[in-house]
């Protein structure tokens, strides 16, 4: 049973940057696995954020946060990583990683279908 934690969010004015981190831990996490970053705002649906495949690596966004934000993968200590860059009022939320030991070719964007979760962390970003 793999378990993650989330952590890195706080208060940030806008045009700010943060990084979360999506530690995991129980089994190492196997090339297959594909892990994702999503997020909540207050009276919003959930909305997928980023992924990426433990092995070899590649990365996919939303047009919401592409070119402001990069997901990453350290190996040595099984956490993924989504540094977060020119931020804006609207990415205000609580920001979940959720995790997935094979999810298949495509990627996936929605976050049910994958097996694990964190608890979340919370980034709040002022105008």
């Amino acid at each position: 049973q793999v378990q993650l934690v989330e952590s890195g969010g706080g208060l940030v004015q806008a045009g700010g940057s943060l990084r979360l981190s999506c530690a995991a831990s129980g089994p190492t996490l196997s090339s297959s696995y594909m892990v994702g970053w999503f997020r909540q705002a207050p009276g919003k649906e959930r909305e997928f954020v980023a992924t990426i495949r433990w092995s070899p690596g590649t990365t996919y966004y939303s047009d919401a946060v592409k070119g402001r934000f990069t997901i990453s993968r350290e190996y040595a200590k099984n956490t993924v990583y989504l540094q977060m860059n020119s931020l804006k009022p609207e990415d205000t939320a609580v920001y979940y990683c959720r995790a997935h030991p094979n999810l298949g070719s495509t990627w996936v964007r929605e976050a049910a279908l994958y097996a694990y979760w964190g608890q979340g962390t919370q980034v709040t970003v002022s105008s």
